[in-house]
């Protein structure tokens, strides 16, 4: 077996990875390790948890002594997904971004020389090469590192930080940066997911400016395969770019959803802009393509049409998480696995020791 530890799996991207591996890995034991802060869920993965290959702990990537004992042996692989991620929370406040994508980073790379783990795989974005205009070339791979917000700051910084244990202490570690995910369990403060269900209430929804930012939209599956490529075949101290081909504006993206759902355009309010807002962002992926055999599979319309269907099909999922009742679901979790064979966290219930 496999033994896969995967940080912030609770999340959109890392819960839809911890799901791609138990189905298409089933030599796969998937650890996963999340604090559960406001974008950790644990619904994402309730259909897995009774799954014997699987495992939750929560934990702080800050302080994996605090439950290194829970996940038990030490894994073959990290995927460090785990990250605080919404630009506008961090402009509010760069503290948390730094103490868990920087310090949270260093602390799991420290973790991964001491248990000697054979690989490390940094999950990143394109948000560090910064922005683009409108006639550049797309970003590769050895592009500048040019953050323009606190957010990007601390993963170029964490991303720095992988590097620099690969040089120093010759771990082997790869990064992945990709550009904008879209798909099933995204956290309803990113863009699609609220023009989606904010449509669905007949609410405004709310556009940055003039709604002329371009961005690379990628479907969450199709990024999840490319960090699988990446962690099983990559090559030590390569970083690898995914993309799908699919520049849009905001607005653009609006529009679709719009028409997907039968709502009308005078749903859409246009706010006051972002501050540093990125004007556009693009992926080249030649080389994950040549080096890896990946290519992106779901295509926009396609991906888009499922991912709207989803959140009409999941109606009740996402009223919880704008709600706030998501945040009981592991206090219902660690009461009925108290009265039973142990607490969430102590790594029984999977086979994780």
């Amino acid at each position: 077996m496999t033994r896969w530890l995967v940080t912030g799996g609770a999340g959109f991207i890392g819960a839809n990875f911890v799901r791609l591996l138990l189905r298409e890995r089933q030599d796969a034991e998937v650890v996963n390790v999340d604090l559960l802060t406001y974008a950790g869920n644990l619904e994402n993965l309730s259909d897995v948890e009774g799954d014997p290959r699987y495992a939750f702990v929560r934990g702080d990537v800050i302080d994996p002594a605090a439950w290194s004992d829970a996940v038990g042996r030490a894994p073959d692989v990290i995927v460090h997904f785990a990250a605080e991620s919404h630009v506008d929370r961090s402009i509010d406040d760069a503290h948390p971004f730094l103490c868990t994508n920087v310090l949270g980073t260093q602390s799991m790379l420290d973790w991964t020389r001491k248990k000697g783990v054979p690989t490390f795989v940094q999950v990143g974005t394109d948000e560090v090469y910064g922005t683009l205009g409108p006639d550049d070339a797309k970003f590769v791979e050895n592009s500048p590192i040019r953050p323009n917000s606190p957010y990007a700051a601390s993963k170029a910084s964490a991303d720095l930080l992988v590097r620099a244990a690969a040089e120093t202490h010759g771990l082997r570690t790869i990064i992945t940066r990709c550009s904008n995910n879209y798909g099933p369990y995204q956290f309803p403060e990113k863009l699609l997911p609220l023009m989606i269900t904010n449509a669905m209430e007949d609410r405004p929804l709310p556009v940055y400016g003039d709604g002329l930012q371009v961005r690379d939209w990628i479907h969450v599956e199709d990024h999840c395969r490319g960090v699988l490529a990446a962690a099983e075949n990559g090559t030590a101290g390569e970083v690898y770019n995914f993309g799908a081909d699919g520049e849009q504006t905001n607005m653009s993206m609006v529009h679709r959803v719009l028409d997907l759902l039968g709502k009308p355009r005078s749903l859409i309010r246009h706010v006051e802009d972002r501050k540093g807002h990125d004007r556009r962002y693009a992926m080249g992926f030649a080389y994950a393509r040549e080096a890896l055999g990946w290519e992106p599979q779901v295509g926009l319309h396609e991906g888009l049409s499922a991912t709207v269907a989803w959140y009409r099909a999941h109606e009740e999922w996402w009223r919880r998480v704008k709600s706030g009742a998501y945040r009981d679901y592991y206090d219902l979790m660690y009461a009925a696995r108290l009265a039973g064979d142990g607490a969430p966290g102590d790594g029984e219930h999977s086979g994780a020791r």
